[in-house]
């Protein structure tokens, strides 16, 4: 019952984004925060952690999903959510991301990631800014900036293991540094203090751990892609920072392709609080699903619930050539309902696979070739182009497999020779 009452909430919260546009009363939206709050419940431990811009998504697919992205983590938006998807993913790809995150606090990102084989890298940053302005008794203004907190990200995955059946295991990390700069502010005179903003600042290097496979289970269409994933991420690992502890998480995910255009994915969270873990939050849950609607559309949608609060979010993706925009937009209950807060527009661009695509067909006519060589009785034919094969790529299990059995066949061959011979 529980569950259905926050249900036909969030049902009633979408019904009404539309008619905000008509002067919605927000006492109206209120109630219904209210409402949702108090089946909710509010975890007494929220806020105690710092840099809240470790927590809080640039944009693209992942946001779009409601960050239930460990699993997926198929494009640059993987390393916020998990440093092993550099080694699996498909493309080269370069992204900027735009977040309009809480009345005037805003997000810049950007993204670069390459995969060489086996191995994936990445470079990243975001910039989280607000305006920062102080005044004093007489309502004069005593300082002014900006509040900012930054991070930068460094990438590198391996995939284990890797071959045509088996997707293989990737293993990521991310060297992170967050950084926090403060304006300095003026005491209880009015008086700028130098250096007042330099205390309240700070500097954090931290560390992210992934692991991320796919496998095929209960798919029902054709294609070489898995259409499984499973994955555990540990992020934000650092010692304290001003006193105060990183928003330290460990992540289960999973994420499920039934059919081809569809994909679900679900992310269970456990904060850990490293300098007391009896004041970690709570848990908490996202899931999302993505549709490929065309070739050049997808949409997605997904709900972050998390005691006290309760986010949903939708979004959309347009392709062109090799340029994609993403926008998606994001209803916290816990703020005020705004058409333009919470929005997050991303740019990526698509370099392509570094020729993957084109060796995977060379591949694949070589070890037809074989076969087809095979089948006419043309072993020698046979066995060159299946080690041609193999050459491109050492991983190519049904070639490994039809030269060992050839290979296997003739010598059992010849050993029968020469014991005929002999007897």
């Amino acid at each position: 019952m529980k569950h259905l009452q926050i249900l036909f909430s969030i049902v009633l919260v979408i019904l009404i984004i539309p008619l905000y546009a008509l002067d919605v009363n927000n006492t109206f939206y209120g109630s219904i925060t209210d409402y949702i709050l108090s089946i909710n419940g509010i975890d007494s431990n929220q806020g105690l952690t710092t840099l809240p811009i470790l927590s809080i998504p640039m944009g693209g697919r992942s946001e779009g999903l409601a960050t239930a992205f460990a699993a997926v983590a198929d494009d640059t938006s993987y390393i916020e959510w998990n440093p092993a998807g550099s080694s699996m993913l498909a493309n080269t790809e370069l992204s900027f991301y735009h977040n309009n995150w809480i009345a005037d606090s805003k997000i810049e990102g950007l993204v670069y990631t390459q995969r060489m084989g086996n191995l994936g890298l990445g470079i990243g940053g975001k910039w989280l800014y607000l305006p920062f302005t102080e005044y004093n008794d007489y309502g004069e203004r005593a300082s002014k900036g900006f509040y900012s907190e930054a991070v930068m990200i460094l990438n590198a995955s391996y995939n284990f293991l890797a071959g045509y059946y088996f997707y293989g295991i990737s293993l990521g990390t991310n060297v992170k540094t967050a950084v926090r700069l403060v304006p300095d502010y003026a005491d209880d005179t009015g008086v700028i203090r130098s250096g007042s903003g330099a205390e309240q600042s700070t500097i954090a290097p931290m560390i992210d751990i992934g692991a991320l496979t796919r496998i095929n289970l209960l798919k029902f269409y054709y294609s070489r892609e898995k259409n499984t994933s499973f994955a555990i991420v540990v992020k934000n690992l650092g010692f304290p920072a001003q006193g105060d502890p990183l928003p330290t998480e460990a992540v289960f995910a999973i994420a499920y392709k039934p059919i081809r255009p569809i994909q679900w994915s679900f992310d269970t969270t456990v904060p850990i609080n490293l300098m007391n873990p009896e004041l970690s939050e709570q848990p908490y849950w996202a899931t999302g699903i993505s549709a490929q609607i065309t070739d050049f559309l997808g949409m997605r949608t997904g709900l972050l619930y998390k005691t006290g609060n309760i986010r949903i979010t939708i979004g959309s993706a347009i392709s062109v050539s090799t340029i994609m925009i993403d926008v998606n937009y994001t209803l916290d209950l816990l703020t005020q309902l705004q058409p333009l807060n919470r929005v997050s527009v991303g740019l990526k661009f698509n370099f392509g696979d570094q020729g993957r695509g084109e060796r995977a067909k060379q591949v694949e006519a070589l070890y037809l070739a074989g076969l087809e060589a095979y089948a006419k009785g043309d072993t020698n034919i046979a066995i060159k182009s299946w080690e041609a094969a193999l050459r491109i790529d050492s991983r190519y299990d049904p070639a490994k497999e039809s030269l060992k059995a050839l290979i296997g066949a003739e010598n059992l061959s010849k050993r029968i020779i020469e014991i005929q011979k002999i007897e």
